[in-house]
């Protein structure tokens, strides 16, 4: 059997009690930070993650669910992204095959103008990708693309274009980066808050930690601090200068999630052009269908961002124009909202559609490294750039990468998407030999969702709340909020279980999921 890698979560919180200085300490546990730990561990260096809250309880798993080389990237015309993306999409695919899958997409086309400019855009797309080109575009007529795309408006449809991309579950992905780090040989630990930065001599050499849940603290020692928190760069950036100036800008992504009776299709579709010159996309996951995103500026970064009601109509809307079978607000199972960390545009009031999503890395003077913008796709990429920069800054000899084709935790030869435990990768016949060993009924029938996935989750995952099961070990909060709200108690009884807590706990842990799962469901107006 596998080393339980993450079980033991008490274990990897004695390593801090070591008098040590460790390579490198990683705040931040999502994407980004994820990379970093992966890159800098695999190349033999020593490491630690932290992270405030569970793992991508943030940005990182509130994605369009794309690992993409990104076409709008294309239309802006920033090849050297769209590049960068497209290699690094085709390295995620083969390096974690139960996650990512290659998804076709087709654009509807309804006038000769559009058949021409985005055939030529997509064979741009194909080219850009070389090798790793997940397959070619096509252009496809009239009746194939009725076929392909059932509910979708017929009217003066003239074909479509079908191009190739990629689809994953970016939580799942995260987890099994945690996995992936652990077991090579590092320290990822959730639930750990930095309060502070330790300096010597002016410059930053660890960080104050407090384990959220039991309120104990360590200083940790480290030759190099990595800011990798996304949305929240400033807070820690002004740990280390209280007078520095804003780094960051924050845009919100919201999506929603309806029943595949919207759009019946094994292939996504990609609206080119909205009401307000934005992309939108209709992509199958998990039995559902999830449509957005927007991409609005927010003033404030939050760890759980609402949707805002011109959001959640404007992509009802623009579905509608183009769905014979139009979606109203009682049909959506599912509302969320990401922010996107933005590097800030300095000067001019930029449109944030239009700030790169390249990202940027920047060296304070006393040495607080901290990672800009960025997406999942890229992940790690970031991370091979950001080890780069710590061994020339610290002047350390250079390790080549070990990350283009390392395995992530889980990776298997081949999957078969229709069993419902497919995200599993490797570890589906241990979480399937689980479920044998528990005779209970189904938590949820209509998510395929069992008893002894939660267990699996805690013992295995490092899940430490009905939240961490919920939203980000199972896909339920996202896929269905009204469904995850009725399963709370029986998954904080078996959590309880587990972790040895007490009834107290449970009513709390409901009370918050409830309150927190509300967030997700969509009112009905009035």
């Amino acid at each position: 059997m596998e080393v339980e890698t993450v079980q033991h979560r008490d274990t990897l919180i004695n390593q801090l009690d070591v008098q040590k200085v460790w390579d490198l300490l990683v705040i931040g546990g999502g994407a980004t930070g994820l990379g970093i730990a992966l890159e800098a561990v695999s190349r033999g260096y020593s490491v630690l993650l932290v992270e405030q809250a569970d793992f991508a309880k943030g940005t990182s798993s509130r994605s369009t669910k794309l690992v993409h080389g990104g076409v709008r990237y294309l239309a802006q015309g920033d090849i050297q992204l769209v590049r960068e993306a497209s290699i690094e999409r085709g390295l995620l695919w083969r390096n974690a095959p139960h996650l990512v899958k290659n998804q076709t997409f087709i654009i509807p086309i309804y006038t000769f103008w559009d058949r021409l400019k985005y055939t030529i855009g997509l064979k741009l797309y194909d080219w850009i990708s070389g090798r790793l080109s997940l397959g070619s575009s096509v252009f496809i007529p009239r009746a194939k693309a009725l076929a392909k795309l059932p509910n979708i408006r017929s009217e003066g449809l003239v074909g479509g274009v079908l191009y190739h991309d990629g689809q994953f579950d970016d939580s799942r992905l995260a987890i099994n980066l945690v996995q992936t780090i652990i077991e090579q040989g590092g320290v990822a630990l959730n639930y750990m808050k930095v309060t502070g930065l330790v300096k010597d001599k002016g410059q930053i050499g660890g960080a104050k930690i407090t384990d959220v849940e039991t309120n104990r603290s360590w200083v940790c020692k480290a030759k190099a601090v990595i800011n990798a928190t996304g949305v929240f760069v400033d807070e820690v950036l002004q740990m280390d200068n209280p007078t520095g100036t804003k780094s960051i800008t924050a845009s919100q992504g919201v999506h929603l999630v309806l029943d595949k009776k919207f759009y019946p299709s094994s292939d996504a579709l990609m609206i080119p052009a909205t009401s307000d010159g934005r992309v939108l996309f209709a992509v199958p996951w998990h039995g559902k269908v999830v449509v957005g995103t927007t991409d609005t500026p927010v003033k404030e970064a939050s760890l759980e961002p609402q949707a805002l009601e011109k959001e959640i109509a404007f992509i009802l809307e623009n579905a509608s124009r183009y769905f014979v079978q139009q979606p109203k607000r009682s049909d959506v199972l599912s509302v969320f909202a990401g922010l996107r960390p933005l590097a800030a545009p300095q000067g001019g009031n930029q449109k944030t559609k239009e700030i790169s999503r390249s990202h940027k890395i920047m060296v304070t003077p006393s040495k607080l490294f901290t990672i800009l913008g960025g997406k999942w796709t890229t992940f790690r990429k970031m991370g091979e750039d950001m080890v780069n920069r710590i061994e020339q800054e610290l002047q350390w000899p250079h390790k080549k990468t070990a990350t283009r084709n390392l395995a992530i935790h889980g990776a298997v030869a081949t999957v078969n998407q229709n069993d419902p435990l497919y995200f599993y990768g490797s570890d589906k016949e241990q979480v399937k030999a689980l479920m044998n060993g528990h005779s209970n009924e189904w938590l949820s029938t209509s998510l395929q969702i069992h008893e002894a996935q939660v267990i699996w989750a805690v013992q295995h995952e490092m899940a430490r709340t009905v939240e961490d099961v919920l939203s980000r070990r199972t896909r339920a909060l996202l896929l269905d909020a009204r469904e995850s709200i009725r399963m709370a108690e029986p998954v904080a009884a078996i959590i309880a279980k587990i972790l040895q807590k007490d009834d107290r706990w449970i009513k709390e842990q409901v009370a918050s999921f409830t309150k927190l799962a509300e967030g997700y469901v969509l009112k009905a107006e009035g």
